[in-house]
C-alpha cells in the first residue's frame, strides 16, 4: 500500500466533506488514517502459516469465539464478532494461534461476512483435514448506522468434507454452540458480584 497515496487521497477527501484539512483536529489525520488502513488491511499480505503442525491424533478440534474486525466491501464499514472453528485432524493438529491468524488473514481485507466464512473453511480444508465446520457471528455497521439503522446480528456457516452430513454437522454444532458466549445470557458485572 502506498501510503503517502492514502494520505493525499484522505487529505482530498476531508476537503470533500466540507472540512479543512490544515486545522488543529485534522492535521495528521491522513497520515493515522494511511496507517490505519495499512494495519486493518494487512490481510492481502499475510500468510496464515497452516503449513506448521504437530503431530496429535484427535477426534474433532474445537476453537470457540475467535474475535474479528473486518470492513464491508459495499460501505467500507466495519463488522466485527466471533469465528468458531472445529475440524478433524488427519494426525497432525494446528496450534491455536495458527487458527487465529487464518481468521485474520481474510478478517483483514475488503470482504462480506460469506466469503470470510467460506475463506477459512476452504483453507482449513486444503491442509488435509477429515472435516471442518466454521460458523462465523457478526454485527454489521453498515446496517446500524445506515440504511435500516438495526442492531441485527447475522451468522454464517461453511462446512467441508465430513462435516457435510446431517449427524456430523448437527454433533459439531453441539460442541461449537457448549459454553460460548454468544449463546450463554447475559449477565451483567452486577450479576458476578462486582
Amino acid at each position: 500500500m502506498d501510503q503517502e497515496r492514502v494520505k493525499r487521497l484522505v487529505r482530498e477527501l476531508i476537503i470533500e466533506l466540507g472540512e479543512d484539512p490544515t486545522r488543529e483536529g485534522l492535521r495528521g489525520t491522513p497520515a493515522r488514517i494511511a496507517s490505519m488502513y495499512k494495519e486493518i488491511f494487512g490481510g492481502y499480505d499475510s500468510d496464515s502459516e497452516l503449513s506448521v503442525q504437530f503431530s496429535e491424533d484427535s477426534d474433532v478440534v474445537v476453537a470457540r469465539d475467535i474475535q474479528f474486525y473486518s470492513m464491508c466491501e459495499h460501505h467500507m464499514l466495519p463488522f466485527f464478532g466471533r469465528v468458531h472453528i472445529a475440524y478433524s485432524p488427519d494426525g497432525r493438529v494446528f496450534g491455536v494461534s495458527k487458527l487465529v491468524r487464518l481468521v485474520e488473514k481474510y478478517a483483514k481485507r475488503l470482504q462480506i461476512q460469506e466469503r470470510l466464512t467460506r475463506n477459512i473453511a476452504d483453507e482449513l480444508y486444503s491442509r488435509g483435514v477429515r472435516g471442518v465446520a466454521v460458523v462465523a457471528e457478526a454485527e454489521h455497521l453498515c446496517m446500524r448506522m445506515r440504511g435500516v439503522k438495526n442492531g441485527a446480528r447475522m451468522t454464517s456457516s461453511a462446512f467441508r468434507g465430513i462435516y457435510q452430513k446431517g449427524i456430523e454437522r448437527e454433533g459439531i454444532m453441539t460442541m461449537i454452540r457448549m459454553h460460548s458466549p454468544s449463546t450463554v445470557p447475559f449477565r451483567s458485572q452486577s450479576d458476578h458480584g462486582l
